[in-house]
């Protein structure tokens, strides 16, 4: 699959500029609260986090309250959220592994080495905190809209869409473009009845065209 017939950085250009910087829905106010948030997303919505996360951040403030703590304490400040159990045991993991908030890696290999943390995951807290781009954020929006747009070829699989968007895109709107598309695809690009006439990528766009 050919894809730069197109000068795909310029076409996604005010894609990037229209949600440039734009806040992760997760509601995170700290780093050490975003990695936690990210970690309980896995497999559950961002709204659910989002309600069940002032109640835990009271009991588990910080890296060290949640090191000394251990899996059924954990365990029961989470039960509204997915998989409870494995998730409170990455988290003791990661936080008896790091001990205190400033020890928080922010590369690629340092993240992913933690329980619970992908490549996906990686790139939010990455993108979130301003660090260098590794990689491009692919979450489940990105997996539908991507292989859409004419980006990537349709794979059900986060990793091989990233690696692929990661192959066709320059490095230098890595950091941007995932979360961009994640964004277009919850507001715009909708699993049924997308939004076309309101989409910026609506030129390029393939199913756009095949319509």
């Amino acid at each position: 699959m050919e894809l730069f017939e197109h000068p795909w950085t310029q076409k996604l250009q005010p894609l990037i500029e229209l949600y440039r910087g734009k806040k992760h829905p997760l509601d995170y106010q700290n780093l050490y609260q975003l990695m936690v948030m990210v970690v309980l997303s896995a497999q559950d919505s961002d709204a659910n986090i989002n309600k069940i996360a002032p109640g835990f951040f009271e009991v588990y403030p910080n890296m060290q309250s949640l090191a000394a703590s251990n899996i059924p304490a954990i365990s029961s400040q989470i039960t509204k959220v997915r998989n409870f159990n494995t998730k409170a045991s990455w988290l003791l993991e990661i936080a008896q592994s790091l001990q205190t908030d400033d020890q928080i890696p922010l590369s690629m290999e340092s993240l992913t080495a933690l329980k619970g943390i992908g490549r996906k995951s990686a790139n939010v807290i990455m993108r979130e905190m301003n660090a260098p781009a590794e990689g491009i954020i692919a979450d489940l929006h990105v997996i539908r809209v991507a292989p859409r747009m004419g980006l990537s070829a349709e794979f059900k699989d986060g990793n091989r869409i990233e690696k692929e968007l990661m192959k066709n895109l320059p490095p230098e709107i890595w950091g941007e473009i995932g979360m961009a598309i994640s964004f277009l695809g919850r507001e715009t690009c909708r699993p049924t009845h997308p939004k076309c006439e309101h989409c910026v990528v609506q030129p390029h766009c393939q199913y756009a065209h095949s319509k």
